[in-house]
This record gives C-alpha cells, structure tokens and sequence, in this order.
C-alpha cells in the first residue's frame, strides 16, 4: 500500500488518473464514469468534493451540453498532489506492476524518464540475460495504456549497454534531470545479469599476459 492510499480515496485516484493524463481537457460526469468504470453516484459525489476542495473546477455547459470538469491549476497544492499521483496511482506503480508481474525473469531495471505535453509516458526498460518476449511486451504496454489513460514510448536495452551509457546520450541526461521515477530498482525482480562476451582478441590478449607472467 502507498501512501496515496491513505491520503486518497479510490474513486479519487481513478478519477484524478484520468484527468492528470489529459490536464487541458474537460470531462462530463458520464464521461468519467465510462473511463473510471464507476457508477455514476460515486462519480458524482466525488466530483462535488473535488471540485468544492478547488482541486477541480467546474465548466458551465454549453446549449445541449452536461456540465463538466477539467484539472485546476491554480489549485493551491496542485503541484504536489500530480506529483503524488504520478509517482504512485496514476503511473509508477501501474508500469512497476505491469513489468514485476510480467517480465519478472528478464527486466532487471525500469525508469519513468518523463511525459510530453500531450501526457505520453516515455519508459526506459533494461533487460538482463533474457530479452523480453516483444510481442508480450506490446501487449502488455497496450493494456497499461488503457488502465493509466496514456499513451507509452518504450526503449529496451540491454544491461551491458546501459552501463555503457556516458553523459553524453540523450537516456542520462533525462536520468540525471531530477524527473525520472526509477521503477525497478537492482534486486527487485529474479532477473540475471547479462555478461559481456570477451572477443577473440580481449581473450588472446589475456592469454598473452598470462604466459608471460608464467615465463617471468
């Protein structure tokens, strides 16, 4: 259990999931109920209670038009609560979830590098000895995208070439920003560790040394 569970209900944090994906659009009552698969009391009531905390605010409808709601900015701790969603419900632990369950014996490291404007998550996937499966993986991806109401940029590497990253690429500036969210940390799955191959000429050169302290 988070903390997001004990500061926030569940109709809250499905309903603030949808929202925080889409911060600039405005959605009807029906509207949430359909993408939170709540019924429409629920939707309601929370609604009223978020709207009277400023967290959301209300749009009087237009002609035919129901009312609707859209994100706050101005709400005064607006900052940190999608902070909070974001690194719990709304992403973090949906994508942890997704790749423990799923891709436990191969991704050995995960990373939220940050969203776009448009709220596209870009993930950054290490993988161990075995790669994982890429049409399971898509299919997962797509199901996460649905739940979390985002799209998802994913790259995979290996663990030889993520330790092979230098600050100059692109992945560890993003990792160094102060955004990222690591969300598979060492040891968290039962992934093993790819080796790097010695080539041919790494491993003469070894043999070399070795009989030349043997002859010494």
């Amino acid at each position: 259990m988070s903390a997001a569970d004990f500061l926030l209900a569940p109709e809250v944090q499905k309903i603030l999931t949808v929202v925080y994906a889409a911060p600039g659009q405005q959605f009807s009552a029906s509207e949430l109920a359909q993408r939170c698969k709540l019924p429409s009391e629920d939707v309601a009531r929370t609604v009223a209670h978020l709207v009277g905390s400023g967290i959301l605010k209300l749009h009087k409808p237009k002609a035919d038009e129901a009312e609707a709601v859209s994100i706050d900015p101005t709400f005064v701790f607006h900052d940190e609560l999608r902070s909070i969603a974001f690194k719990s419900f709304a992403a973090a632990e949906p994508v942890r979830a997704m790749l423990r369950g799923k891709f436990k014996d191969s991704v050995v490291r995960a990373f939220i590098l940050g969203e776009d404007a448009d709220g596209t998550l870009e993930l950054l996937v290490v993988h161990g000895q075995l790669m994982p499966d890429e049409v399971a993986m898509t299919l997962a991806c797509q199901k996460l995208s649905k739940n979390i109401h985002r799209h998802l940029k994913m790259q995979v590497i290996s663990n030889i070439s993520f330790n092979g990253l230098t600050p100059r690429d692109a992945v560890m500036a993003k990792l160094a920003s102060g955004s990222a969210i690591e969300v598979i940390a060492p040891g968290d799955t039962k992934a093993q560790l790819a080796v790097e191959k010695v080539g041919l000429l790494q491993s003469a050169k070894k043999k070399l040394a070795t009989l030349g302290r043997s002859a010494g």
